[in-house]
């Protein structure tokens, strides 16, 4: 009770606000979404990403090494396939010799500390732009499962730590967990995308691979509302998450972040296991925009945001900003 309590004493100096603060974040908290393009030396910027390349393996490589020295143990990594190579069964996702599975065992052989987390899903594969094989007009649910395990036991043969489902099929967890235990892998984990709305925030990310859906010259769906989920639904996500850790989930995942942490804390509070929160690409173009024409303070907003994750219950934050927050955390630090 006032006067005898007063909580501006515990804020009275940063000495004091460190005593008692009740979220930290460290590199370790994060993990770097990669994109991974054909050829040698190539390392193109994504124009509504700025800081945010499209990299050939070897470069790639290199830059996971810097990521390594600076605290951070976990990348996801993400292909732009050749146009040729798409079709709508996605055979190409489970090439033994796909850039994909290439990419997994050069990571690997580098820097064999890093977590590696291909993601598992057919848009980068699909000629319609699509998560999932298309059949009658939709996503098939069933035949696309059978395609994603092939693809996830062909990333755990290269050398993948776990898998990450992003495509929000019904049942994929289970049938992965299944078909890797099948092949031998029972070390290599699931990070399920549980929770993925269908949302705008996307579309930057989209760009980078050009992955979003196309017109066709058959019935497609125009977007990805009939598997991503409703933006209005929140109970829905925790049954989502709740299943998905039934079926053999190893971790779960929220996304998008910022705009959805009521969501974070609901799923935090459900599940058992590690909750992670993907910071995504169009999160990050908003702060680099508002940034570069001085309206928000870049490194500020960051690090605001990244902290503000955590606390809503993220153990680990996928996240465009994850190299140069753990620069800035270096910096502090010393």
């Amino acid at each position: 009770m006032f006067p005898l309590h007063r909580n501006r004493r515990l804020r009275v100096n940063e000495s004091i606000r460190s005593l008692v603060r009740e979220t930290t974040l460290s590199p370790s908290d994060f993990m770097f979404p990669m994109f991974i393009a054909e050829g040698e030396k190539v390392q193109v910027e994504i124009p509504s990403m700025p800081g945010i390349y499209r990299r050939s393996i070897d470069l790639t490589v290199k830059e996971v090494q810097e990521l390594f020295e600076l605290g951070i143990r976990a990348v996801n990594i993400y292909v732009k396939v050749s146009e040729d190579l798409k079709d709508n069964t996605g055979k190409e996702a489970w090439n033994p010799n796909g850039l994909m599975q290439q990419a997994i065992r050069a990571i690997k052989a580098a820097c064999p500390e890093m977590i590696v987390m291909p993601d598992v899903a057919l848009d980068p594969y699909s000629m319609y732009g699509h998560d999932g094989i298309i059949a009658n007009g939709d996503v098939e649910n069933d035949s696309t499962n059978d395609a994603l395990v092939k693809m996830a036991v062909s990333h755990a043969e290269g050398g993948a730590d776990f898998v990450a489902p992003s495509d929000m099929m019904d049942g994929r967890v289970l049938r992965l967990r299944q078909g890797l235990d099948a092949a031998g892998y029972h070390h290599v984990g699931i990070m399920s995308y549980s929770a993925k709305y269908a949302s705008a925030f996307y579309g930057p990310f989209r760009d980078a691979l050009d992955s979003a859906p196309r017109e066709a010259e058959i019935e497609v769906p125009k977007d990805k509302k009939t598997y991503q989920m409703d933006y209005a639904n929140r109970i829905e996500a925790i049954k989502e998450a709740l299943s998905d850790v039934e079926e053999g989930a190893d971790m779960v995942m929220v996304k998008p972040g910022i705009a959805y942490l009521d969501i974070v804390r609901e799923v935090k509070n459900a599940v058992n296991v590690p909750v992670t929160v993907f910071h995504v690409s169009g999160e990050y173009a908003m702060i680099k925009a508002a940034a570069e024409r001085g309206w928000l303070d870049n490194d500020k907003i960051m690090m605001e945001q990244l902290m503000c994750i955590k606390r809503a219950g993220a153990s680990l934050i996928s996240t465009y900003f994850a190299k140069e927050a753990a620069i800035l955390l270096k910096k502090q630090n010393r």
